[in-house]
């Protein structure tokens, strides 16, 4: 039931406000809160959000976000203020997300798996006045809370209902319009290589998307979205977004489990997903796939992390739906290109493309530069990936020498990623320029080792890494987690590396096949699923002047 007076009727009006278009024309009215106006007033008794038995509506998400803008309102906030939220994945967040939205505030998802003392560095790094929390981080907040000089308010979600339905009486839509410049979201980066820096996500960048790539998003009002990614990572925000952009029904999955992955998808009839490759690895691993009625699948869209070919082909062929790879960064409002299930052909002639990323959305542009002078490279050449489109972000909050570093004038954003285009304009990557390793002088990229690897029946996952060598300054290791059943002796474990190693020189040239392998029992993966290949490398490099050969 709707918990709070406001009539969801009232966002017609609203609706009608947000007509909003900036000199070139393009329209704007693909932003959240008109996407939340408009099929609030449309389709109010149809079901939006659920997380496990409970679901609430359109009509009730816009009620409960205008009472929220409402409480915020009181609590000083104004259009451009930051509000942060720190939970894991729940209908609150929604609630949250689009009442600042209506209210012109910016939302600031804080990443839950960091350490108390980085949660604080965030949120006051975005100056957030009011801070709404979930009861499995009390301890965090208790502990960071003098450290918070900006924070005013401490909201607990426990008390959430009452903050907010204390202005239900007399709230109203507050009827910001976001104008292209005005900033909507601010995500932090995952901060694996240094401090996480706030991307500021703009209006012109989320309508962008929301409304830019139909050919890629084959999503409508039947679509059942099921949001497994974290929500302080693009991957969540964005494919919830996207899910609910032409008014479909999200289901939240608050925890990555695959057993009850399989559960949601079954039991509400999941038609569309966005999941890491590491969920897939999860899945393929997880008896109860073979008894799931995943039928209602029609596409499965993953990305944010490399995956193997024989991965995604066993996961084609066990869950039979159609896949899409997506490939973007959180600086580019999510994906800006496609493997579009066409694509995905691995017993024909198209097969050599499950080794690629997909070609451009049509509103983005790519090109691959040499990293060190910026010199236009040709199809073929290996270099980094540049990316000019609507969906660049405006810029790192606070940091403008670090936003022109990567955001030149002419609008291209520099990824960081290291690839190359076929003749037919696909995307092939290699890794992040700062994993390439240089051995002897040759640049090795690791996730060209890793596919290699990964091909192998004794490997069930594995990275690839450079450690120091005396001759060639750098040489590849390879840190293998082996199939399950496979060298559970030292003696089995030697003998495992010497065939992985054999079965990778068939493959690669020499100087790019690992010297030496490592087991471990997991990899380190931040949220979205990259493995934390500075920490792997530690160890090795620890006695080192110098963090590179």
């Amino acid at each position: 039931m709707t918990d709070t007076t406001t009539d969801a009727t009232d966002a017609t009006d609203a609706t009608d406000a947000t007509d909003a278009t900036d000199a070139t024309g393009r329209d704007y009215t693909n932003s959240p809160a008109a996407m939340l106006r408009h099929w609030a007033a449309v389709q109010p008794d149809a079901p939006m959000l659920t997380l496990g038995g409970t679901t609430v509506t359109w009509g009730e998400c816009y009620d409960r976000a205008v009472t929220v803008a409402a409480a915020l309102s009181a609590e000083g906030i104004v259009p451009g203020k930051r509000v942060a939220f720190l939970d894991r994945n729940g209908i609150e967040f929604f609630e949250v997300f689009f009442g600042c939205a209506l209210l012109g505030a910016v939302s600031v998802a804080v990443n839950w798996r960091l350490a108390p003392a980085e949660m604080a560095a965030i949120i006051e790094d975005a100056g957030s006045p009011v801070l709404v929390y979930g009861p499995d981080y009390e301890a965090a907040v208790k502990e960071i809370a003098p450290a918070l000089d900006c924070v005013r308010s401490f909201v607990p979600l426990t008390a959430f209902d009452d903050w907010r339905d204390a202005h239900s009486g007399s709230a109203t839509d507050p009827g910001f319009v976001p104008g292209p410049e005005d900033v909507i979201t601010q995500l932090y980066t995952s901060g694996t290589t240094g401090l996480p820096k706030g991307v500021m996500i703009s209006g012109r960048n989320l309508a962008t998307i929301l409304g830019g790539a139909p050919e890629v998003f084959r999503i409508d009002e039947t679509t059942v979205s099921m949001v497994a990614m974290p929500l302080f990572h693009i991957g969540g925000t964005g494919w919830a977004l996207s899910g609910m952009s032409r008014g479909g029904h999200s289901i939240l999955v608050r925890d990555i489990d695959p057993v009850e992955i399989l559960r949601v998808i079954e039991t509400h009839s999941i038609t569309d997903a966005f999941v890491v490759p590491a969920v897939l690895m999860f899945l393929l691993a997880t008896p109860q796939l073979a008894d799931t009625d995943v039928s209602s699948l029609r596409t499965i869209y993953y990305g944010a992390a490399p995956i193997s070919e024989d991965v995604l082909v066993k996961s084609i062929a066990a869950i039979g739906c159609q896949f899409a790879q997506v490939y973007g960064l959180t600086e580019t409002t999510g994906a800006i290109t496609s493997l579009l299930p066409e694509d995905h052909d691995p017993d024909g002639p198209r097969a050599n493309l499950l080794r690629s990323a997909g070609r451009p959305f049509s509103h983005v542009e790519l090109r691959i530069v040499d990293a060190a002078t910026g010199e236009h490279l040709p199809a073929g050449a290996v270099g980094e990936v540049m990316a000019r489109s609507d969906q660049n972000m405006l810029g790192y909050w606070n940091r403008p020498d670090e936003t022109t570093a990567v955001l030149d004038d002419d609008g291209w954003f520099r990824t960081g990623d290291a690839g190359w285009l076929n003749e037919d304009g696909y995307l092939f990557l290699h890794d992040r320029i700062k994993d390439m390793i240089v051995s002897g002088g040759e640049n090795v990229y690791p996730a060209e080792v890793e596919n290699a690897l990964l091909a192998h029946l004794g490997v069930a996952d594995a990275a690839v890494i450079g450690v120091p060598d005396e001759r060639w300054g750098e040489t590849v290791k390879a840190i293998v987690v082996a199939a399950p059943e496979e060298g559970r002796s030292p003696d089995d474990r030697e003998a495992l590396a010497a065939d992985i190693l054999a079965a990778t020189r068939g493959r690669l040239a020499h100087y790019k096949c690992p010297t030496s392998i490592d087991f471990v029992d997991a990899l380190p993966r931040n949220p979205s699923g990259k493995v934390l290949k500075r920490e792997l490398r530690a160890p090795y490099w620890e006695d080192q002047a110098r963090n590179i050969g």
